[in-house]
């Protein structure tokens, strides 16, 4: 039901919407321009299919953060984070990932929510700091052609 779900969504998000990949304890936030859908479902199972749901849709492309929390989490401090960090990793292996503090995506998405939608997939997922989140980036226009564009409109 979730997968149906998200394949009905991802038409019709584009540049500045975002897609989160949560642990069981993220918080149902109250924003209006946030959606949560609950899969009951494994971490990493959720990640590779939005993932490569989200490469399958040729008008956008994804900005890709992860907890920075998480690079310094060990097993002593949550048994089998070690071996999350490990499969988190080749599940994104190829892909720019940006690791920032799990508040300033907070903050980041607190702006975004105000304009734009954010869609939330909770997973089962019982270790800390283990979100990612995916910024929509347009999939047709890069950052250089905007640059040019708008030198090409001041002169």
């Amino acid at each position: 039901m979730w997968k149906d779900k998200l394949k009905k969504q991802l038409p019709l998000l584009g540049h500045r919407n975002w897609i989160l990949i949560v642990d069981k304890a993220y918080p149902m936030q109250s924003a209006n321009g946030i959606t949560t859908i609950n899969t009951k479902k494994d971490f990493l199972d959720v990640l590779k299919f939005v993932l490569e749901s989200i490469k399958l849709e040729k008008h956008t492309s994804p900005i890709i953060y992860t907890d920075k929390e998480l690079t310094f989490m060990d097993d002593s401090l949550c048994p089998g984070v070690e071996k999350f960090q490990k499969d988190l990793k080749r599940t994104l292996e190829g892909s720019n990932v940006n690791c920032i503090l799990h508040d300033e995506v907070f903050s980041k998405l607190d702006k975004a929510s105000q304009l734009f939608n954010v869609l939330v997939i909770k997973t089962e997922c019982l270790i800390p700091y283990t979100s990612v989140f995916f910024e929509l980036n347009c999939g047709y226009w890069s950052e250089e052609k905007e640059k040019a564009l708008r030198n090409k409109m001041a002169k």
